[in-house]
């Protein structure tokens, strides 16, 4: 395992890091026997949020008597003093610890990130925190290259979150500026919130990049650990078959799609949204129609249900045409 230093923070961590979103979908001793896995591997980095339901509370539960073999980075949507001061004791607790090594000041808009380091913002309560011994230093996650490029100037902000995959990489150069400011760059959505199918390709592109810190794919079982250890642990260089497969990922996603990131929810009809766009990519791009069209017909609620409030896409950080991709998946399923 590689291991470098994250940014001004000092902390040395594994090249990879494991996001905790999936967990979501699995149970607390699957997680127990996934984190067992990533001791025994030497990733060290552990991703996860107030905002991912279980996975800090099963996280906290499966890293009792492993705590001192991880680092701990967690990060909370509270824009206020007193939400976030709530958000750190609840962290604290789910995750069952009394410090957690990096607390993030999760997805602001411009707006709400003046909100944040204001008077009585959140940023005060991390500040407190960290005084306090319960965290050790603060960081960022945006979707937004005006706030990664604002954040780059925060003289606070010890590391940055963005989406940087195959298909993503317009903060490329604000990503090399980290280095410049000796800020921890985290590279985030690394299969593109799943449209990316192959792990190890998309991977390898990101490891190549020597400006990324650390690469937090999703897992949620250890054979995808496995895979994405061998992937990271490959130093040569992309292969020219590898970078026409490259090329050939863009040319099938585009920019128009969903990363499901959940953003855009909930739905005022009630649409699982990116459910319809992971099924809908199914069968548009994967030629898995049968597999497409059973799960889709499993959904409470159809695309066809969309009654175009628009209020999805005032919330949508990618500013995705969803009334528009909505119609068409109606279309495509019948329904």
């Amino acid at each position: 395992m590689e291991y470098v230093t994250l940014g001004k923070t000092g902390l040395k961590i594994s090249r990879l890091g494991f996001g905790g979103i999936p967990i979501q979908r699995v149970t607390a001793a699957d997680t127990r026997k996934l984190v067992l896995q990533l001791a025994d591997a030497g990733v060290n980095y552990i991703d996860t949020a107030r905002g991912y339901t279980v996975s800090e509370s099963y996280l906290g539960e499966a890293l009792e008597g492993l705590r001192d073999r991880f680092i701990l980075a967690t990060k909370s949507m509270a824009r206020t003093k007193e939400a976030m001061a709530q958000d750190v004791e609840t962290s604290l607790h789910n995750l069952r610890t009394d410090y957690i090594d990096l607390y993030q000041v999760h997805n602001p808009s411009m707006e709400q990130l003046d909100t944040v380091i204001g008077p009585g913002g959140a940023l005060e309560a991390l500040v407190d925190a960290k005084e306090a011994g319960k965290i050790g230093h603060i960081g960022l996650t945006a979707h937004s290259l005006a706030v990664f490029e604002r954040a780059l100037s925060l003289p606070w902000v010890e590391t940055i979150m963005f989406p940087y995959n195959i298909v993503e990489n317009q903060g490329a150069e604000l990503i090399r500026k980290c280095q410049e400011h000796n800020i921890g760059f985290i590279a985030m959505k690394p299969l593109a919130g799943g449209a990316i199918e192959d792990a190890t390709l998309a991977l390898r592109y990101i490891a190549s990049n020597p400006d990324v810190t650390v690469i937090i794919p999703g897992m949620a079982e250890p054979h995808e650990l496995e895979e994405n250890i061998a992937a990271c642990s490959n130093h040569a260089p992309l292969t020219a078959e590898e970078q026409k497969k490259l090329d050939e990922v863009r040319a099938l996603l585009g920019e128009n799609f969903c990363r499901r990131c959940g953003y855009c929810g909930p739905c005022t009809a009630g649409i699982s949204i990116p459910n319809v766009f992971l099924f809908a990519g199914y069968l548009e791009r994967y030629g898995l129609e049968g597999w497409a069209r059973e799960r889709y017909s499993t959904l409470a609620v159809k695309a066809s249900a969309c009654v175009e409030c628009g209020e999805c896409e005032s919330r949508c950080p990618y500013h995705l045409p969803i009334r528009e991709m909505m119609k068409r998946c109606a279309a495509e399923f019948g329904e």
